[in-house]
């Protein structure tokens, strides 16, 4: 019989010898744990770019997505287990430029992607085949839909019981899961009300059919609430905490219902949590028969593909906005290179954003894609 000839899967890389992928690249590594992200992470310059597995894609990243949870996770808040140094960041579009042989199954060297996983904070991230998804091309609004637009679209769907004429309120409306969540309630023909830090997001909530905005910088939120929704709101989507998550709470109609995507207003605290007013809870949902609902979009992947799909196709029907915040507005400038990842972080935290922040990645131009 012929022998079977054992080749290492580096042999197997389609394009990856002779092709113009260095052998280092520069990535953003947690090498301490802190909620302070400037504190917890450090840029290494001269990391070995990965290599694929059999089942694998190399990914060039070019657009990479800023997340609230990008500073629990640099202070170890999800994974007690794990130890520094590890890779961060979590979602990324860009191209194919190298892959495992099984992979080549169902991708080509080229090929736009996008993917979320852990490490994409980097020049190069390798992604399972399994994990990452086709897409037309590389695209920054593709990268509103992989975390942002899932988590808005999953928990309405699932938690949400949106039906028409059901009022619903989105706090941090303007923000990068916020625009998603506004636009899919109106397209449920529900009554939207949005929070927001500036009449400039108020005015791009309205273009997204929010029926009323409120700027709690000049507006107080509660008054208007009991004043214009003296029965209460059905459902809210919020992502604030603190003060904000107990007068949501206090807004609930009956049978109403509050879904926690996050509490922003607490992350860069050590401990993480905002202080809210929870000794009367038992009381107030009693009351009101009402709920609160933890959505963390982990525990809902038999979902993932599905909701991405729907989003996508309406985002190329033009039935959907995914608005992209590269930073152009911050007094440094737009967001290129992972250098400005710390600054894109920053931006978020000051609450700055319209829309989802991404940042760009520059790529040599003597490559060959």
């Amino acid at each position: 019989p012929r022998p079977i000839l054992d080749m290492s899967y580096s042999r197997h890389f389609l394009d990856f010898q002779g092709s113009s992928i260095p052998s280092s690249m520069k990535k953003l590594v947690v090498t301490k744990l802190s909620q302070n992200f400037r504190e917890a992470v450090t840029l290494r310059q001269d990391s070995p770019v990965p290599l694929p597995g059999d089942g694998d894609l190399l990914v060039r990243n070019r657009f990479v997505g800023i997340n609230a949870s990008d500073i629990n996770y640099s202070a170890g808040r999800y994974d007690a287990s794990v130890k520094p140094p590890f890779d961060i960041g979590f979602e990324g579009v860009g191209d194919v430029v190298a892959l495992g042989l099984s992979a080549s199954a169902d991708y080509t060297v080229g090929q736009a992607v996008a993917y979320v996983k852990a490490g994409s904070f980097a020049e190069y991230t390798v992604v399972p085949a399994k994990q990452a998804v086709p897409l037309p091309s590389v695209k920054p609004e593709f990268l509103t839909l992989m975390v942002s637009g899932a988590t808005a679209y999953i928990s309405l769907k699932e938690l949400g019981e949106l039906s028409e004429g059901k009022k619903v309120l989105v706090t941090a409306a303007a923000g990068g899961t916020g625009q998603f969540a506004v636009q899919l309630a109106k397209k449920a023909k529900c009554h939207v009300i949005g929070t927001c830090s500036s009449n400039e997001k108020g005015g791009f909530l309205k273009t997204l059919g929010c029926d009323r905005t409120i700027n709690y910088k000049t507006e107080n939120v509660e008054s208007v609430l009991r004043k214009d929704y003296p029965e209460g709101v059905d459902v809210v989507y919020e992502s604030v905490g603190g003060k904000m998550f107990d007068l949501a709470l206090n807004s609930l109609a009956t049978k109403g219902r509050l879904i926690v995507i996050g509490f922003i207003a607490g992350y860069q605290n050590p401990t993480g949590l905002p202080p809210i007013k929870a000794e009367l809870l038992p009381a107030k949902l009693l009351k009101k028969s009402a709920s609160i609902r933890g959505f963390f979009l982990n525990h809902y992947l038999s979902e993932y593909k599905m909701a991405l799909k729907h989003l996508l196709e309406m985002h190329e029907r033009g039935d959907l906005v995914c608005e992209v915040d590269f930073g152009d507005m911050s007094p440094e400038g737009k967001f290129i290179g992972l250098e400005s990842v710390f600054r894109a972080v920053d931006y978020m935290y000051m609450g700055k954003n319209i829309g989802k922040i991404v940042v760009e990645l520059p790529h040599s131009v003597n490559s060959k894609l």
